[in-house]
């Protein structure tokens, strides 16, 4: 079976590594991981900015997981603006055997959800403001769209359907 691309993206604190992390232990094994924080903060601490190495560690990363057969989960922000030639040439190898999924948070609801996690510290509202990006889709064909009406519970249970 060919591998699929899994993209999981929204603003920060919308959610998107507890669904990309459940969604990764309910596939199961031949399931890759690939967040973009541990990758560009974690491991090369770089800005995230449009020549930062680390656009080239994740792709290099996520077709990795192609070439030995995973599945891959591909989680993160990232802004189309930064991105969008990755993500293009993600899909194009792809094959088109792509599930895209946005994010689409209140910021409201984005500083609630920020504020219950145990590193709320580390930034505050003034840098979720900064980062925010209204409703940054991306053109790729059957990018699904999820707003905070739906629970994170729904949302995987949505995803892996649609794998199915």
């Amino acid at each position: 079976m060919q591998p699929k691309l899994i993209i999981i993206r929204g603003n920060s604190g919308s959610g998107k590594s507890t669904i990309a992390k459940e969604l990764r232990k309910q596939m199961g094994e031949n399931t890759m991981l690939v967040q973009q924080d541990v990758l560009r903060l974690g491991i090369l601490n770089v800005k995230d900015r449009a020549d930062n190495p680390a656009i080239e560690l994740i792709a290099n990363t996520v077709l990795y997981g192609k070439k030995i057969g995973y599945d891959v989960v591909l989680e993160g922000i990232f802004k189309k603006a930064t991105y969008d030639t990755l993500i293009n040439q993600l899909v194009k190898a792809f094959d088109g055997n792509v599930f895209s999924y946005y994010l689409d948070i209140s910021f409201d609801e984005t500083v609630r959800r920020h504020n219950t996690k145990p590193d709320k510290d580390e930034f505050g509202i003034e840098k979720l403001r900064e980062w925010w990006i209204e409703k940054d889709l991306l053109d790729i064909e059957r990018e699904k769209v999820f707003y905070e009406e739906k629970s994170q519970h729904e949302i995987v249970d949505i995803i892996l359907s649609d794998l199915n």
